[in-house]
This record gives C-alpha cells, structure tokens and sequence, in this order.
C-alpha cells in the first residue's frame, strides 16, 4: 500500500498554540515535527526548554466515529499501567498533549518480529487484560461495522458486492465461538498496528493512540497484532505461546484465526468511511484488508473440515 504522507498544516498552528497556553501557560516553541498517523494531526513539539511533547488535534470526521470521553478513560488507564507515557491534557473534543517519548528508535514489522520483542508485546496485552479494571467502554464489532455502513451509505461510498454474504458468514462464526468460549469482556487496546508502538532509546516498547480502546474479548488483539505485523504462522505460535505461557489448544487456535476476522471485517469498513476525506490511499487499504479477509476465511474454513 502507498504511504499516506502528512505535512505540517498552517490552520493547525493556532490551535496547538492555544494548547500550549492551556497546559503550559506559555504557546512558545522552539520546533515542532508533523508524526504519522492516518486520520489525526500529530505534532511533535520541543519547547524551549528542550522538553518534548506530543500534541494532537483530532482529524475531520473523527466525531462520527469516537467518543472522546471514552478515549480518555482508555488512555488514563493506559498511562496508569505504564503502557503510555504520561498525560497532561485531554479535552472532550479529542485534543491531547502527552510527554513525548525521546529519542524513539525506528521500528518496522521485522522489529516487532523478534522474539524478544514479542515477549514485550505479550507482556504488555497480558498487563493490560488482566488489570481488572472495567472501563465501561464499550466494543462491540458488529454495532460498529452497522454505524460505519450507514456513515459509508451516507457518503455514497461503494461497498463489496460479495460483502452482504461475506458478513452473514462471519457472524455465524462469531455466534459460534461466543457460545463456546463464553469469552470475558476486559480492557483491550483494538488497533495495535505498527504506527500505535513506540520504542524508547532502551529498547522499551509503549503502546499508544488508544482512540478505539475499550471492553473486548482479550483473543482481538492477540488477532489484531498477528494482522498488523504480519506474523507467519511459527510466529503466531510464539507470540501465543509467550501471552499463554503455555502451547495453545486446537480450539484456542481456532479461535485466534477467527478473531482475525473480525479485525479485517471492521476495519475494512473503518477504511470506507475515511475514502471521502483521504480518498485513494483509504480505499487501497480497504480493499487489501476485504482482500486478507477471504483469505483467511478460506483458512479457517479448511480448519474446520
């Protein structure tokens, strides 16, 4: 997929001024760096101090999709864990300014692939699942992918033709594996690809941007990694194994492969409703997610035979 480049936007400098009077009584800088990011402009800014921070403004459209208060529960709990760095200001709108974490090392799909590093990943998902903490926050996949296909009908974006089938065939899989796993509701992070992991200067890994955040079953983001990284199987295997401490069952396995189904399937409609706003690279990315997504109900499907 073509990378989504982003430039600092002129409009924005006000705004982030007025955040650095708000938290710090002082709009003074001494630099400022656009970061990446697929809907929200995120900003880098170094005050004259030498400190660090990141401030971020919401994206257009944003407001249809996130609640803001959630958010700020997910990411309080985040920062409270030490998963995130620590929070300074966050505002109903979606407006935040966090500490920055310095010197980050470049991180690629390899990078997340070590075994130490997934050893870090499982360790973080395993602090954050089992914190015990209901954050009343709720996910539920398929109440989501409703409101994306009505904000997609509104925008008169177009849908797959197979799509309609291609749900009804996931949703029975889902009905079937809440049935046998009776699966627990904890605190998950939902969207852990590879742009929402920071790693300091000691090899420290943080998990950030908690916008999607909220009670799930902890097996999406076990799922949802394996995606994001693009993990082979002996991977997956690793990373369960490490998140476990111990082999996976059968069922387990199934599960996880299901899982991953349902992270395509939502996120292939997220990509839809963000076409009007970024156009082609948006529909690029759907179209390889709807794409992954037969492929790996084809997979499980070979499972169950």
């Amino acid at each position: 997929m073509s990378e989504l480049v982003r430039q600092i936007e002129e409009k924005d400098i006000p705004e982030l001024k007025q955040l650095l009077k708000i938290v710090f009584e002082d709009d003074t800088y001494s630099e400022i760096k656009r970061l990446g990011g697929m809907t929200n402009h995120s900003y880098k800014i170094t005050r004259n101090n030498g400190k660090e921070y990141l401030v971020r403004i919401p994206g257009e459209g944003t407001e249809k999709m996130i609640n803001r208060q959630d958010e700020r529960k997910s990411t309080e709990l985040a920062c409270n864990l030490g998963i995130d760095t620590k929070l300074l200001y966050f505002d109903d709108v979606g407006h935040k300014v966090m500490d920055y974490i310095c010197d980050p090392q470049e991180i690629n799909e390899k990078t997340l692939s070590t075994k130490e590093n997934i050893d870090q990943i499982a360790t973080i998902f395993r602090t954050l699942h089992n914190c015990g903490v209901d954050t009343k926050v709720k996910f539920e996949v398929f109440e989501m992918s409703d409101l994306y296909e009505r904000i997609i009908k509104n925008e008169n974006v177009k849908i797959y033709q197979d799509y309609d089938s291609i749900k009804t065939e996931i949703i029975k899989i889902k009905k079937y594996f809440d049935l046998k796993t009776k699966p627990v509701k904890v605190p998950c992070h939902n969207d852990s690809l590879i742009g929402n992991w920071v790693m300091d200067k000691n090899g420290k890994l943080y998990l950030v941007d908690w916008e999607y955040s909220g009670m799930n079953e902890f097996m999406w983001d076990l799922s949802c990694m394996s995606i994001e990284m693009d993990y082979s199987e002996e991977q997956d295997d690793y990373f369960l194994h490490s998140y476990f401490g111990r082999p996976v069952t059968v069922d387990e396995k199934k599960w996880f492969v299901a899982s991953k189904l349902y992270v395509d399937l939502l996120w292939t409609l997220w990509g839809l409703t963000r076409v009007p706003y970024d156009g082609h690279f948006m529909q690029e990315y759907a179209d390889n997610r709807y794409n992954r997504l037969k492929k790996n109900l084809e997979y499980y499907n070979s499972l169950e035979r």
